[in-house]
C-alpha cells in the first residue's frame, strides 16, 4: 500500500497512533503488528505504521477481524505497594496489570504513574482525550497523598516543603502540606499536589531530611479512594468521569 504521510490532511494520523486511539492495543504493538503484516486497511495489507488514515471511517481488519473503535472504560485501582506500573517489565516483577488477570476488559493505560513502592489511587482508561487532560501539567489538578515519614516534622519543615528545595536543577515544592498524626518516632502528613515531576514527593522529603515509610495516593481531583480494597478495581461512573475533565471538554 502507498504511503501517504501522517497528518496531511484533517483529521488523519498514521495507522499505528490510530490503532491506539481506537483503544485497541499500545502504539508500541500497533507497530509490531502493523510490521508482521497481519494489518489491513480497505482491503489492502499495510506495512507502514505512518500510513494516514481516518480512524472512525477507515475499514480496519487485524488478523482477518474486523476492528472499530473500543468502548470507553474507565477505572480506579487501588495499586499495592511492589507494583510496577508497567504492562510487561523486562525484570519480571509483577505489574499493576496482574490486578486484571482473568478479566476481559480491553486494551488499557494507566493515567500517570504510581511507583513500585507507592500504593493508592491510579486511573486507566483507553480514552487518550481523557487521560491527556488529567495528566496535562497546565490542568493543574490537585492530587492527595497520605505519608508517612520518619520524623517528628514541625512548622520549619512543612514550611520548607511548601517554599521548595531545588533537586537536580528543578524546583521541588507541594501546594498544600499538613500533619495528621504522630507517634514516638514517625508521623503522618497530608501533602497536595498540582504538578507531578518525576518521583517528586519522594525527592523533594529525601532533600528535606525525611525518609519515606509509605506513600499512599488519596485522591485525584474529586475523585477519592474511598473504601477500594487493596488490590481490587472498579469502573468509574459517568459523574466521575465527567467531572475529572476539564470544564466545557466532552468526553465520548
Amino acid at each position: 500500500m502507498p504511503a501517504d504521510k501522517a497528518g496531511s490532511g484533517p483529521g488523519l494520523v498514521g495507522l499505528a497512533r490510530a490503532l491506539s486511539k481506537l483503544g485497541i492495543c499500545s502504539r508500541t504493538q500497533a507497530w509490531a503488528l502493523i510490521d508482521d503484516g497481519v494489518v489491513e486497511v480497505n482491503g489492502q495489507i499495510c506495512r507502514d505504521p505512518d500510513y494516514a488514515i481516518h480512524p472512525e471511517s477507515a475499514q480496519i481488519r487485524i488478523q482477518g477481524k474486523t476492528i472499530g473503535a473500543q468502548k470507553r472504560v474507565y477505572l480506579a485501582l487501588n495499586k499495592p505497594r511492589g507494583l510496577v506500573t508497567t504492562r510487561q517489565d523486562e525484570k519480571g516483577r509483577a505489574t499493576v496489570y496482574d490486578c486484571f488477570s482473568d478479566t476481559e476488559l480491553p486494551f488499557l493505560t494507566p493515567v500517570g504513574r504510581l511507583d513500585q513502592a507507592s500504593e493508592g489511587l491510579l486511573l486507566f482508561t483507553n480514552d487518550s482525550k481523557w487521560s491527556a487532560i488529567i495528566t496535562d501539567p497546565a490542568t493543574h489538578m490537585d492530587k492527595l497523598y497520605h505519608i508517612q515519614i520518619g520524623l517528628l516534622p514541625d512548622a520549619e519543615f512543612l514550611a520548607r516543603l511548601m517554599s521548595g528545595i531545588h533537586v537536580d536543577n528543578e524546583l521541588l515544592q507541594v501546594k498544600a502540606v499538613r500533619e495528621l498524626r504522630r507517634g514516638g518516632r514517625n508521623a503522618w502528613i497530608e501533602v497536595t499536589l498540582d504538578e507531578g515531576k518525576n518521583r517528586h514527593l519522594r525527592r523533594l522529603l529525601k532533600a528535606a531530611g525525611a525518609e519515606v515509610l509509605r506513600l499512599i495516593r488519596i485522591a485525584i481531583g474529586p475523585l477519592t479512594l474511598g473504601d477500594l480494597a487493596k488490590g481490587k478495581w472498579r469502573h468509574l461512573t459517568a459523574t466521575e468521569v465527567r467531572l475529572l475533565s476539564r470544564p466545557g471538554t466532552a468526553t465520548d
